[in-house]
């Protein structure tokens, strides 16, 4: 049985101490910023903000998020920077590898599967990155491939990725995908259309989503190459 004068020690040694402690440590920043895609015939187009932050801090007002990789196919990514630039970086080598071994461009198919085997084999510590590819296959028809950050790749005609994702992509599926519509529209995604669209969830996204904002970088891909348009947004 513990004396009174037993307890008083051990109260004094153990004052203080609330048990094991555990550290916690994480390589993954989020830089924030979206990325809009939708493919129609005879046109692909793909746009992202061009605000990089870091929590309530604006680093940079002008980095894009675009990368081409040929004259048909562009990849959009963005999160975690410095995972960006090094998926980036390793995709378009392996783009220039293929292009000096077989001596042609690869499909919009094949650098979809490409990038979907390269997020595949960094499963284990993925890479922190949105990514969205936009090109056009072989009908010059456009086609948008996005994926999870472990490499799961699904094709679509429109995509909506990166910090306010979720509040783009229910106005794409209502205003393109004429999803949960009383009345659908008959008529056909125009160029023209797409483009208005892009510039129309850019805004809302900006009113409400404080890692988006500044300025849109708009790419459209078509038989003829690759167009780039900008549009403000807000700054604050």
């Amino acid at each position: 049985m513990m004396s009174a004068f037993e307890g008083q020690e051990r109260m004094k040694y153990t004052e203080g101490f609330e048990g094991p402690m555990e550290r916690q440590f994480s390589p993954y920043t989020d830089n924030g910023g979206s990325i809009v895609a939708i493919g129609g015939q005879g046109f692909a187009v793909i746009a992202s903000d061009t605000r990089l932050s870091s929590g309530y801090s604006i680093l940079t007002r002008e980095q894009g998020k675009l990368c081409s990789l040929n004259k048909k196919i562009i990849l959009g990514a963005t999160g975690c920077w410095c995972d960006v630039l090094t998926l980036t970086r390793i995709v378009q080598a392996r783009i220039k590898m293929y292009q000096q071994e077989h001596t042609k461009d690869m499909s919009v198919a094949a650098v979809a599967q490409m990038v979907s085997v390269l997020l595949y084999s960094r499963r284990f510590f993925p890479y922190y990155v949105s990514n969205v590819v936009a090109g056009l296959d072989e009908n010059e028809h456009g086609v948008i491939y996005s994926y999870d950050p472990v490499g799961h790749c699904e094709k679509e005609v429109y995509h909506a990725g990166g910090s306010s994702g979720s509040l783009l992509q229910p106005l794409l599926d209502s205003q393109i995908g004429h999803k949960n519509m009383t009345e659908k529209p008959t008529e056909k995604l125009t160029l023209e259309k797409a483009i208005r669209m892009v510039k129309d969830v850019f805004t809302s996204a900006a009113e409400r989503d404080i890692q988006t904002g500044d300025g849109v970088i708009i790419r459209i891909i078509t038989k003829d190459g690759i167009q780039e348009d900008r549009y403000p947004l807000r700054i604050d």
